[in-house]
């Protein structure tokens, strides 16, 4: 294969992984709407709907506004959605493809700094449109302070200090996401050895195309669910920090959370403290968190197949051991 050939092939796995990570997203996304809703609701502490729960609080939402709203904001999150998740999912790919010469198959410290590389990539380039989706979702239809994704964009934009407005709580957002796609791709790399490590046989199917070895659905929503929890856990107070700084301009009483980072973190924990500041919305964030992660792993794993992935970096040194214990 020659050098242009290289080049064309190397096009071609960029673009389906592209595709790959693009359904992802929309996929995981659109599962979780009406719970990522409520979590921002409830993380900013929403005048209407603080005092409530999960439950209590999908439900307010749907009686005093209407069940469609539920899914308030989601069209900027499908926007979104769609180029962060492709560009995370090939970040990661050429990461730990690049990554891979310099650590010991079996390390999987490649498989974390790619996974937190590519998500401080993608969150870096589509940062904007998280906190236009932010502000979108947490007003209410009697209190409507934006009409649209334009709208919120230039109204930010001329009246809360130009581009900085539309990237308040960046900083927190990049040092939470070194840890939760760190730890969300290393554990599911990890789940998936340990899933062809002891339980091949009920884990494990053969591809029927390349007759290559492959997780199967039940045990990718295991693997992508887990990952998910356990990359929430250590992510989430730098998460509610950056949805306050977010969303401090909507509210005179809130403007005080768009000072900074470690402002805005004391400010919370010395308020409410840790379960219900620093950690409050984190029992919404577990329901969403499993089947978010558990769909978009899942979708992206399977798309991957689909298009003739499946055999890629992160597949090919548990394909050689399968083919050595089954």
């Amino acid at each position: 294969m020659n050098q242009s050939e290289k080049k064309a092939k190397n096009f071609e796995i960029i673009m389906k992984n592209l595709i790959a990570g693009g359904v992802a997203g929309m996929c995981s996304k659109t599962t979780v709407a009406p719970l990522d809703r409520i979590k921002i609701l409830l993380q900013a502490q929403h005048e209407y709907y603080k005092h409530l729960g999960v439950f209590s609080g999908l439900k307010e939402v749907v009686q005093r506004e209407s069940f469609l709203a539920l899914y308030k904001g989601n069209l900027v999150q499908m926007i979104r959605a769609v180029p962060y998740a492709a560009i995370q999912f090939t970040a990661f790919e050429q990461y730990k493809k690049r990554l891979g010469k310099f650590f010991q198959q079996g390390s999987h410290i490649d498989g974390f700094l790619a996974g937190a590389a590519g998500g401080v990539t993608a969150a870096a380039i589509t940062y904007p449109l998280d906190t236009i989706r932010a502000r979108l979702a947490f007003q209410v239809t009697s209190n409507t302070l934006y009409s649209g994704i334009k709208h919120a964009a230039v109204r930010m934009f001329k009246e809360e200090g130009g581009l900085r407005a539309l990237y308040r709580g960046f900083w927190p957002n990049m040092l939470g996401m070194i840890p939760y796609a760190g730890f969300s791709f290393y554990t599911f790399e990890k789940l998936k050895y340990l899933c062809l490590k002891y339980a091949p046989h009920y884990l494990y199917s053969e591809h029927k195309t390349t007759g290559n070895f492959i997780l199967n659905i039940p045990a990718k929503l295991l693997c992508g669910g887990a990952a998910g929890a356990v990359a929430h856990t250590f992510s989430y107070p730098l998460d509610v920090t950056k949805r306050r700084m977010q969303l401090a301009m909507m509210n005179p009483t809130t403007h005080k959370y768009a000072s900074g980072m470690l402002s805005t973190l004391k400010m919370i924990y010395t308020e409410n403290g840790i379960v219900k500041g620093l950690y409050r919305g984190m029992s919404i964030n577990f329901l969403r968190a499993i089947p978010f992660m558990a769909v978009g792993f899942a979708m992206y794993e399977v798309t991957k197949q689909m298009l003739d992935l499946d055999t890629g970096s992160s597949e090919r040194i548990y394909y050689v051991y399968i083919r050595m214990i089954v």
